[in-house]
């Protein structure tokens, strides 16, 4: 994923900046929520045996 992100970022070298900042922004958003996701579910995953992870959400 990170060969893509920079990929593109070599790619849009030439674009319009506003264009450039906008797509990069978003990427960026969307990256930072997938990773929150990932480990949230990893966390998740590591129940213990009653079925309680002892994790709170607030």
């Amino acid at each position: 994923m990170a060969v893509a992100i920079g990929g593109s970022a070599f790619q849009l070298s030439g674009c319009d900046p506003t264009v450039r900042d906008a797509l990069l922004t978003g990427l960026e958003t969307t990256t930072q929520s997938l990773s929150a996701t990932i480990i949230s579910a990893f966390f998740l995953s590591m129940d213990d045996e009653s079925g309680t992870s002892g994790l709170t959400t607030t």
